[in-house]
């Protein structure tokens, strides 16, 4: 319950958050505008918090939400191609219950893995500005404290470099320069997370080719394989002797 009541408190934060007006602007306007296929929709239209399993050993890290995705339904992939691609993966994985996600009552949970984003709010064209990202990064730095996984999966470069960042800001690493994303790269960090890597599951991505299932896949049962045997060296979810 600690984990749970934690989130919750930091979750309220977030959807509160207006520290930057470019994109309350963006996600107000979205929201209010709508895209044709959703005008019946009441859009989310604020901050989107993390969402899974409160104690997961798998934590991804996404860009920030789409303006008619996330922005709309007010859960992490949830309503677009990003999250139909994704969430097909981490049901295959054992990682969520369901294949798909369209709203917040569709009935899905996470087992194990818990998702979030580098910016919590719709930025235009797809592209928070380093500022914004800056303003976001604390509420990203309370949730690793509260969640503690063992895994991080950076969805693309841009949450590659954030995470490096944190670690960075907190005096853990030097530099971010040691560490070179890639689709399956994977970096054994100083604090005992393991970081990987895969390229982001944007419509853009994974219609070119440039990212498949199963991809995905190959780095899903590398991330399950190594989870299972740090469970049965350590002792809990977190590695700590029960």
């Amino acid at each position: 319950m600690k984990n749970e009541n934690a989130l919750r408190v930091l979750n309220l934060e977030i959807v509160a958050c207006r520290k930057c007006p470019r994109l309350v602007a963006h996600r107000e306007r979205m929201a209010r505008e709508k895209r044709r296929a959703y005008r019946e929709w009441t859009y989310w239209g604020k901050p989107v918090p993390g969402f899974g399993d409160p104690r997961a050993q798998l934590l991804l890290l996404g860009l920030a939400p789409g303006a008619h995705g996330s922005n709309r339904t007010g859960r992490m992939f949830t309503g677009d191609r990003s999250g139909d691609f994704l969430y097909t993966a981490l049901y295959k994985a054992g990682f969520a219950n369901q294949p798909s996600a369209s709203h917040l009552q569709d009935g899905l949970r996470l087992s194990n893995a818990y998702i979030t984003a580098a910016g919590r709010c719709a930025p235009p064209d797809n592209k928070p500005l380093p500022k914004e990202l800056a303003n976001c990064r604390g509420y990203l730095e309370r949730e690793l404290a509260i969640v503690r996984p063992k895994v991080v999966l950076a969805l693309g470069k841009i949450a590659w470099d954030t995470y490096l960042g944190v670690l960075k800001s907190q005096g853990m690493i030097p530099s971010r320069s040691q560490w070179s994303f890639a689709h399956g790269a994977e970096a054994q960090l100083p604090n005992g997370v393991r970081l990987v890597g895969v390229y982001h599951p944007s419509q853009q991505n994974t219609q070119t080719g440039k990212v498949t299932l199963a991809m995905y896949a190959k780095v899903l049962r590398k991330i399950v394989a190594y989870l299972r045997r740090s469970v049965e060296l350590g002792g809990d979810r977190h590695g700590q002797r029960e």
